[in-house]
């Protein structure tokens, strides 16, 4: 089965959720908690995002982080390891 993504519209971080609207009218909001970076991220990176694959995808470059349109479809979280999230962690100095 293959179908077309819808591209991102806008993203919004909260506190607790990450939020993002598609072309096709569709928002997905998902616990912010499934991606530690973000969770992590203060609020100016964490509004600082970029579009990646036309459209099919979120960067966001001062965290390293990048979440497909699909993965926030099929309700995936990040599958970063815990040993990678503390390095990363150690490396800002938190």
């Amino acid at each position: 089965m293959s179908f077309r993504l819808s591209g991102v519209q806008d993203v919004a971080v909260s506190e607790d959720a990450l939020t993002v609207d598609l072309s096709d009218g569709r928002s997905i909001s998902t616990p912010l908690a499934w991606y530690p970076r973000l969770w992590h991220g203060t609020e100016i990176e964490r509004t600082h995002w970029r579009l990646i694959g036309q459209g099919e995808g979120i960067h966001w470059p001062d965290l390293d982080e990048d979440i497909s349109v699909e993965g926030l479809i099929m309700g995936r979280p990040s599958n970063e390891s815990q040993k990678s999230l503390r390095r990363w962690l150690d490396g800002r100095g938190k």
